[in-house]
């Protein structure tokens, strides 16, 4: 029987990863505000080491290994940050890593993983299929799977965000968080709502194939096909035998929003042009969805920037206004489509 995670982990994981980490700054954003007239503040953990949010679990998951699992090495999948997270945290512990990444993930996190000292495994077109090389290599190798989100350690560091977080802003009200497989929701709201079980928790992804959400609303896990998005790092299934992430955010999480490539490319560009912040398009979601209107009544808000990893020839068409649609470009790269 799984072990649930609680605050006490939580802040046992804060104190595992001093020194490993950046206490990230929190930001008003007098733009935002404006816009949505309360006072909105943006937690810049795009700046931490290796740019996300993602360094947090993963530094406490490698530093909680054994000897014996240090030895043999660690594993993971992913579509980007987390990969460059994990290879920085088993890097700085001594310990081999093997990062495993379908042919969707950008060139751009591909060797920024590559140049934190991990070895790449590039496999299929879906992180569920990149998982079939990481558990060969568990089978094979006996090295250690620390997968990107559903796992203990992994989630008790990202909750170490909402304890952060309430410390640097205690009277917030609502809390606008990146989803993806659930890692940092679970985490963020166990922390949040622990400490103060009134704050609001909205959970935030892109409309193309969000698999948390679309597993919720079928009541299990549940395959979705993965597009081609500016929220790049928010691909990815949530895992067939989800242990922990799926019931935690049913439970935890008070809503969930959907924006679209078009509301992501905004907020993109006005991070930038109104914060002077660089951030990808999975931390633009929150602004994102209060640009568009889509939060109802928010009040005391903090929007997670999560990470700072786009390719910055991306980032230029963006903030140049140009209307970018990456599902549209690469049914036009692909050698199927029509005049290929």
């Amino acid at each position: 029987m799984k072990k649930p995670i609680t605050l006490g982990d939580i802040l046992a994981a804060r104190k595992r990863i001093a020194g490993h980490v950046i206490h990230t700054p929190l930001r008003p954003s007098q733009s935002l505000s404006d816009h949505v007239g309360t006072p909105v503040w943006i937690k810049c953990e795009h700046q931490q080491y290796t740019g996300s949010f993602k360094l947090r679990g993963a530094a406490n998951a490698v530093l909680n290994l054994t000897d014996d699992q240090k030895a043999k090495g660690v594993v993971g999948v992913s579509t980007g940050n987390y990969g460059r997270a994990l290879a920085n945290a088993a890097r700085n512990a001594g310990v081999r890593a093997v990062i495993c990444m379908s042919e969707l993930v950008p060139k751009n996190k591909v060797e920024g993983i590559r140049a934190q000292g991990a070895e790449i495994c590039i496999s299929g077109k879906s992180q569920d299929e990149a998982q079939k090389e990481v558990d060969r290599l568990v089978n094979d190798d006996g090295m250690t799977m620390l997968p990107p989100f559903d796992h203990a350690d992994i989630i008790a560091g990202q909750g170490t965000l909402g304890v952060e977080v309430l410390e640097q802003l205690p009277d917030a009200e609502t809390l606008l968080v990146p989803l993806s497989g659930g890692g940092l929701l679970a985490g963020v709201a166990l922390a949040a709502k622990s400490i103060n079980p009134a704050i609001r928790v909205v959970g935030i992804s892109m409309e193309r194939g969000c698999a948390m959400i679309e597993s919720l609303q079928a009541g299990k896990p549940t395959s979705v096909r993965e597009w081609p998005s500016l929220a790049d790092s928010l691909g990815g299934g949530i895992g067939e035998n989800n242990q922990y992430t799926f019931d935690m955010c049913a439970d935890l999480t008070d809503d969930f929003v959907l924006v679209n490539e078009a509301q992501i490319a905004d907020g993109i560009r006005a991070a930038y042009v109104d914060d002077q912040q660089v951030i990808e398009g999975a931390a633009a979601v929150g602004i994102a969805a209060l640009r568009a209107r889509l939060i109802d009544n928010p009040g005391r808000t903090v929007v997670l920037s999560t990470g700072c990893n786009i390719d910055m020839s991306l980032h230029r068409r963006i903030i140049g206004g140009e209307d970018v649609d990456l599902a549209n470009e690469a049914e036009q790269d692909s050698p199927t489509s029509e005049g290929a």
